[in-house]
């Protein structure tokens, strides 16, 4: 088993080093454009194994797509991560560009492997490659969802001063300031969250979840990395061992929720093939309005980029 991580800055080192340390792949190749970054990067992971006693070996590599050849599954992370006072919208052009060039170069060297994107703004990042991957949509989605049910779930956790293993969660829409957490699909050990928080102490927590990427840029001056790793890293770890887990997940819509042609976090089966099902969820008129809203947001920003295809 065979797992390519594109771009070894923060995101994507976290993202390496958690799969070998929980030994998901034999191999685990970091490649980056800086040189000798993914090098320096995996060689540090490596190190770590007789420390945590796994095996699994971290290969570093500067921008030579033949090493990440016959991949099984692909996490891309590349791209400027958002500085303090910029929308992901800010990145589209640049960030395209990245993702477009490094969608190819793996779809050359790996047909078959499965893509998933972390690079922000995220949902159309996620379009972006599946239009350049030119591939079964099954086959390229976006990590956002459980990222953002995590944010979700600790902050709940911290209120409620419970465990997070015991919060489940379900979280829709864009990756965002428009995201769409249900609190109605909210349980803690099975107990629905409304039986235990004030409804405006619940809502607080939304809000903040809403914006808990920006929280972070505003702390650190750069976008997080330890939670998106370890997420993306979840996702992988999914798909290897054929979990059929249930998460939250950037997939490519085609009449689910009544919205097609369009990349919105949803629930999904993730297995060995990918997104196995796309599950869809009775909701009510609130909800489905605030995912209408959130898919609205995430077109317009789409047509930048369909926009900028037809005028290259």
């Amino acid at each position: 088993m065979k797992i390519t991580v594109v771009g070894a800055g923060n995101v994507g080192a976290t993202c390496a080093d958690v799969l070998a340390s929980r030994e998901v792949a034999n191999e685990i190749i970091l490649l980056d454009i800086k040189e000798g970054f993914a090098e320096g990067k995996a060689l540090d992971i490596w190190q770590t194994a007789p420390i945590n006693q796994y095996d699994s070996r971290t290969i570093g590599s500067t921008n030579d797509y033949a090493m990440t050849k016959d991949s099984d599954v692909v996490v891309i992370t590349s791209g400027l991560p958002r500085k303090p006072g910029m929308s992901r919208d800010d990145l589209i052009a640049t960030n395209a560009g990245i993702v477009k060039t490094v969608t190819e170069n793996i779809v050359a060297h790996s047909p078959n492997a499965i893509i998933i994107v972390v690079s922000n703004p995220l949902d159309v990042m996620t379009y972006c490659a599946y239009l350049n991957a030119k591939t079964d949509s099954r086959k390229v989605f976006g990590m956002a969802g459980i990222l953002d049910t995590a944010r979700y779930r600790a902050f709940l956790a911290t209120e409620l001063n419970v465990s997070p293993k015991d919060i489940q969660a379900v979280l829709m829409g864009g990756h965002g300031d428009t995201m769409v957490p249900l609190p109605r699909y909210t349980t803690v050990s099975g107990i629905p969250v409304t039986e235990l928080i004030a409804e405006d102490k619940l809502n607080e927590i939304i809000e903040r979840t809403k914006f808990g990427g920006g929280e972070i840029v505003k702390l650190l001056g750069t976008s997080a990395w330890y939670a998106p790793g370890a997420a993306a890293a979840q996702m992988v770890e999914a798909i290897v061992r054929d979990q059929k887990r249930i998460f939250p997940v950037c997939a490519w819509l085609q009449g689910e929720y009544g919205m097609s042609d369009i990349y919105l976090g949803v629930p999904v089966i993730l297995g060995k093939n990918g997104i196995e099902k796309i599950i869809e969820l009775q909701l009510n008129d609130a909800e489905k309005a605030l995912l209408a809203e959130s898919a609205e947001s995430v077109k317009s920003v789409m047509d930048v980029l369909d926009n900028m295809n037809a005028n290259a």
